[in-house]
């Protein structure tokens, strides 16, 4: 099965701003960017699409013209908990640094740790695999696109931010 990975394009916080669960607004330049990914998908015909319920993917997907995409929890982004929408140099946590440290097995305050979000996406996947179909598009996020890649193992865990798919990128899987 293919599997056509969609992150969502820019989001409109300042930079250094910890988000994942939140559902944060897009860049103005939403249109120009989701033309782009748009065209990247042209010509492609979906059995089923899933969405991250955040706007962020979903406006993507019905942007790209899949407005009944399958709405999904598990593709949301990692839980930040307790951390979410403040600047990481004023979070005064304790934990961030152990975080820092192990973010694959330390969660944040409240949140989840990358090894929990891999869990999700990988029980995701794992129901996908018992499907026939032949071709799928997911549109997510940053993180659940490194955690299908791991699952695949196409990259491994350990080095998965250093694949993080672009905002409005496409990336093909196979299961």
């Amino acid at each position: 099965m293919e599997v056509y990975l969609i992150r969502h394009t820019s989001v409109n916080v300042p930079k250094g701003t910890c988000y994942g669960f939140t559902d944060v607004p897009l860049k103005p330049s939403f249109r120009r960017e989701a033309t782009a990914t748009r065209l990247r998908l042209r010509g492609l015909r979906f059995d089923r699409v899933f969405t991250s319920p955040l706007s962020r993917a979903a406006k993507l997907a019905a942007f790209c013209g899949f407005p009944d995409a399958i709405h999904d929890a598990r593709l949301k982004e990692m839980n930040m908990g307790q951390w979410e929408m403040q600047r990481f140099d004023d979070i005064t946590d304790e934990r961030l640094q152990l975080w820092y440290d192990d973010f694959l097995n330390q969660p944040t305050t409240g949140g989840e740790s990358f090894r929990q979000l891999y869990a999700r996406v990988a029980a995701f996947l794992d129901g996908l695999r018992q499907q026939s179909f032949s071709r799928v598009a997911v549109f997510a996020h940053g993180g659940v696109l490194i955690c299908a890649r791991v699952y695949t193992g196409e990259i491994p865990l350990e080095e998965g931010f250093e694949h993080l798919t672009p905002y409005g990128g496409v990336v093909k899987i196979n299961l």
